[in-house]
């Protein structure tokens, strides 16, 4: 059993596999921890199944995965659950700050996210820190959003272990001509509720409902059409920066 930090709650870790000490090490803390997530066989075999499942929906080949990373999502999965008590809940998008303040890109996979995020570091330079490029973490609180990076960073592995406060959520589309519109709660719902984690603990799903609600009326809300050029990048700051 390890301690970490994640998100401003410090917890004990015990798992089965090394695989998950190691993607939390960058987290390590040294204090009491408020909770404990603790991993087993039965969940490793719950992630193996679901990711049968979901991989024979999506009409791709049979892959065996390692316990050890099924256990890395189980474990997360947990801390996502858990995390809904202190008004924190799991978002799926890219993150970056600049100049101390967060921009949040969500959209359907294989839009085009991680690659905005990569032209904001182009444009920017030093100013823009990738928080996280996969799995954030977002909590709610009276003066505003704050978002925390976490050890699911992607494919890439683009994060680190910083929090900043989060100015807008961008969802983006691909289009040929670059625009970016600022708009409604309603109008950003469906694409927020895709992208939030949603346990099946009716509890805890009730509490992230809540807290979308809530993030919505904290933050700016932006729908951006992009093509790949960095001329989409500096349209998207120089609109949510102001």
């Amino acid at each position: 059993m390890k301690t970490y930090k994640i998100a401003d709650r410090c917890f004990a870790l015990e798992a089965i596999n090394n695989d998950v000490y190691e993607l939390y090490e960058k987290f390590a803390y040294q204090g009491e921890p408020e909770f404990v997530i603790t991993t087993n066989d039965e969940d490793i075999l719950f992630e193996r199944e679901k990711s049968r499942r979901e991989r024979e929906f999506e009409g791709l080949k049979p892959y065996e995965f390692k316990d050890g990373y099924l256990e890395t999502l189980a474990a997360y999965r947990k801390l996502a659950v858990k995390m809904t008590e202190y008004d924190t809940f799991l978002f799926h998008g890219s993150v970056i700050a600049v100049d101390g303040k967060a921009y949040l890109f969500t959209a359907k996979s294989g839009t085009g996210k991680s690659t905005h995020t990569r032209l904001w570091r182009e444009l920017l330079g030093e100013r823009a820190v990738m928080v996280n490029d996969d799995k954030p973490l977002l909590r709610v609180g009276e003066d505003g959003v704050t978002v925390y990076g976490t050890p699911y960073n992607g494919k890439h592995d683009l994060g680190c272990n910083m929090s900043a406060p989060l100015k807008a959520i961008c969802i983006i589309e691909r289009g040929e001509q670059n625009s970016i519109d600022k708009i409604s709660a309603s109008d950003a719902y469906d694409m927020l509720l895709q992208q939030v984690y949603r346990p099946s603990d009716g509890l805890a799903l009730s509490r992230t409902l809540d807290l979308i609600d809530k993030a919505c009326t904290k933050t700016g809300l932006y729908r951006l059409k992009a093509n790949m050029d960095i001329s989409a990048a500096e349209l998207s700051f120089s609109t949510m920066s102001k």
